[in-house]
């Protein structure tokens, strides 16, 4: 049960909405004032009124009952308590009997979102920069299929441009079929990186002409491309197989070739194209923006091009609610020049069009140059964590069976949660040791928490059964409450395409939980207390389950 929506139904504001209610309810910061609060201090001016007068006159109305037992208003806040007993009985009854599923819904039924993330480049290394689009989308993609969206996940493919011309150069000129078939992604590397490193004007000039040879649809040249995608395919799907990332279509850049034409010829007819030094433009000034180029003065297209297409080729095969571009802040501009250059089209739809920016990712010894070979591969770093959570876990814990099936799922939760625990549009600096810490914010001590509750349940031989009428204790009632707020933290999530929230809510949890295991006494408890503990434990370890298979984290049965 929502009961933060079962309040904002209740309550009457004159101009303002069910929904501006039910987003304006918050935890009190004191949980002697109440378990929830909605300050009226944002009401003050559309009633003209102080906002202590508007609490006390909602306080007035109000009427409570089975789920609110208590309203008051202090200091402009309008503080309710809820009947104990009663959400007590509800949360757990619905976590236990709906287990997985807890915190689903089927708000997005019949709507799509399309999500563009990951996006590798063909013949590229997958490395750490790779990471946040990648764990972001799949997190998104998990979350909206959790609330019944039809789901759209969508890898387009750097499968265009020059450098596939100097990729095939090399390989001609230094490449041995056999040694790349091999090292696949990481041999087609080595020859891009001797490539800009050596080349002179000649072979500069033979790549540029085996770049216009794969345009034309050369035989030899389009089949090595061909081949160098497979490689790559090849290597980033045990990477995604790993993360636990799905995608639906793999259409690139090449594949919106042939249906760029139609957009343009759409931008002429609507008289929005100019030439500017024999390019072509659309003129964004009036918008506090530089020109959106379209072709170049040769003719060639760009990302802009392409993504117009990709846009209005998205729209019309998926029908989508919202699309969705999971893509370095970095790209800011350019997404903002794409969706205007839509809506003076005259796409209503442009305003679906979302760009989930989020920051940079780097180790703690710098920054990387794929054109000069200094590339942290995304591989390494999630072995190295997992070499590391096998070490840790053995110290911790020698007699532990499946040693290496733990360590790949605390070592990789490790790099997904290290991903997601803060704001996405934060650069982070990603750090073995912090991320791997039993003790901190991390995937770890949520996994072990959870580890502790299985085992508990394991010991006392039953996960509990939910007594009527019992009035929980103070550490007891924290977790309820932590519990009952895990639907409406996927809302939000889902609202600000922010999986953070959802990372965050499972330390929160995972702590309120360790707090209650330190100071009750659950196995040797007795009677419908103990019930009672083992039923909250039960659902502590369902509910951190769902929370982290949404962000693509596996937990195992033991640590």
């Amino acid at each position: 049960m929502d009961y933060k929506k079962h309040i904002a139904q209740r309550i009457k504001i004159e101009g303002v909405s069910e929904e501006e209610i039910y987003s304006s309810i918050a935890l009190p910061p004191n949980s002697e004032m109440g378990d929830y609060a909605l300050p009226c201090f944002k009401f003050a001016k559309i009633l003209r009124k102080s906002p202590a007068i508007i609490a006390e006159s909602l306080k007035s109305a109000y009427v409570t009952d089975a789920v609110i037992s208590e309203v008051s208003a202090i200091n402009g806040y309008l503080n309710f308590k809820v009947n104990k007993a009663s959400l007590a009985e509800r949360v757990l009854n619905e976590i236990l009997s709906s287990r997985e599923k807890y915190g689903s819904s089927e708000i997005g039924k019949g709507k799509t979102i399309c999500i563009d993330y990951s996006s590798v480049n063909i013949a590229k290394p997958f490395h750490i920069g790779h990471l946040s689009t990648t764990v972001l989308g799949g997190a998104l993609y998990k979350l909206y299929k959790f609330l019944g969206y039809s789901v759209v996940g969508i890898n387009h493919l750097g499968d265009y441009g020059t450098q596939f011309g100097k990729l095939i150069c090399a390989y001609k000129h230094w490449g041995n079929k056999e040694e790349v078939e091999k090292g696949g992604i990481h041999a087609i590397n080595e020859l891009y990186v001797r490539f800009n490193n050596e080349a002179d004007e000649a072979m500069k000039s033979e790549a540029r002409e085996y770049f216009r040879l794969i345009e034309n649809g050369d035989k030899e040249a389009n089949e090595i491309f061909e081949w160098f995608k497979s490689l790559t395919l090849k290597y980033v799907h045990g990477i995604y197989e790993k993360l636990g990332v799905t995608f639906d279509s793999y259409a690139g850049e090449r594949f919106y070739i042939d249906k760029m034409q139609p957009v343009i010829d759409e931008l002429r007819a609507a008289k929005l194209l100019k030439e500017s030094e024999g390019a072509q433009i659309v003129e964004l000034y009036d918008y506090s923006m530089p020109p959106c180029l379209i072709l170049r003065s040769d003719g060639a297209s760009l990302y802009s091009t392409r993504d117009l297409a990709a846009a209005c080729y998205r729209k019309n095969t998926y029908d989508f609610h919202k699309c969705l571009y999971v893509v370095a802040y970095q790209q800011n501009l350019h997404f903002k020049q794409i969706f205007k250059v839509l809506e003076l089209m005259g796409k209503e739809w442009a305003k679906d069009l979302i760009h989930v920016a989020y920051g940079m990712v780097s180790l703690e010894d710098g920054a990387m140059s794929t054109r000069n070979g200094r590339v942290v591969w995304l591989e390494d770093v999630i072995n190295a964590c997992i070499d590391k959570a096998y070490k840790i876990i053995g110290e911790k814990n020698p007699e532990l069976k499946n040693k290496e099936e733990i360590a790949e799922k605390v070592g990789v939760g490790a790099v997904i949660f290290g991903a997601l625990y803060n704001n996405k549009i934060k650069d982070i600096v990603f750090s073995y040791d912090k991320v791997l810490s039993f003790d901190g914010e991390t995937s770890v001590y949520v996994q072990y928490t959870c580890a502790r509750a299985n085992s508990v349940i394991a010991k006392s031989g039953c996960a509990g059964t939910v007594p009527e009428k019992y009035e929980p204790n103070a550490q007891e009632f924290e977790v309820i409450k932590a519990l009952a707020s895990f639907p409406s933290v996927l809302d939000e999530a889902a609202e600000k395409y922010e999986p953070s929230y959802i990372a965050r809510y499972t330390v929160d949890l995972a702590q309120k939980f360790n707090k209650f295991y330190i100071d009750c006494k659950v196995i040797s408890a007795e009677g419908d207390t103990k019930q009672f503990r083992l039923a909250l434990t039960s659902a502590v370890s369902q509910t951190l389950k769902n929370a982290l298979a949404i962000l693509g984290i596996g937990i195992p049965e033991k640590m």
